[in-house]
């Protein structure tokens, strides 16, 4: 991860997350949790946090809007637009916070403070990996004060995508789940497994 600062004894002012997971899973099927609205409302947003709207129009230049939905009944719209789709491979797309009707809006418009680019860039690559998919995503412009914040929200979001792909192929038995990224020491496993029922994974 390489930050951006003008001045060495001052905090970064914006930075990148990146966090890179493999799941025992199809290329194909990580992929589609990405690009089909029915698998995207099944994972997307934090822990406790549930989807209600997912639109996607998936070329370049189109546009996407979606909503998550806090455990207390707030609902959080961002929207982008999509700049590179390399199929199975890669995904390019703009990242903005929005209304319902997705007009981009400030951060403060949901009640955040301080300073907060109007538009991100997120970057998905998917390769495969022994018989596994291996998918690391690049949020970069994030301001510095927000790592932490955002590596949790995706971390929970992750878990419930690989949960989501066991689900739709319970062939599967089980799908495990590594994650690296900042503060995730030295590549250690942040996240174990996800297991089927009657199928036990390692100790968390």
């Amino acid at each position: 991860m390489t930050a951006r600062q003008s001045n060495p004894a001052k905090l970064p002012i914006s930075d990148d997350l990146v966090i890179t997971c493999i799941f025992d899973a199809p290329r194909e099927a990580v992929w589609k949790a990405w690009t089909e609205p029915e698998h995207m409302t099944r994972w997307w947003g934090p822990k406790e946090f549930t989807a209600p709207a997912c639109k996607i129009d998936f070329r370049v230049g189109g546009k996407y809007l979606f909503c998550m939905r806090s455990p207390e009944g707030q609902d959080f719209w961002s929207t982008g637009v999509y700049r590179e789709i390399v199929p199975m491979e890669r995904l390019v797309c703009t990242d903005s916070f929005a209304d319902k009707k997705g007009n981009v809006v400030p951060a403060s418009h949901y009640g955040m403070q301080g300073e907060f680019p109007t538009e991100l860039l997120v970057t998905v690559t998917f390769e495969e990996d022994g018989g596994k998919t291996r998918m690391t995503l690049e949020h970069a412009g994030l301001p510095a004060t927000m790592l932490s914040d955002c590596e949790a929200g995706w971390s929970g979001s992750f878990d419930k995508l690989a949960d989501s792909i066991l689900k739709g192929n319970p062939v599967l038995g089980r799908v495990p789940y590594f994650a690296t990224g900042p503060g995730m020491h030295a590549g250690k496993p942040v996240r174990a497994w996800i297991s089927s029922p009657g199928v036990p994974g390692p100790r968390r």
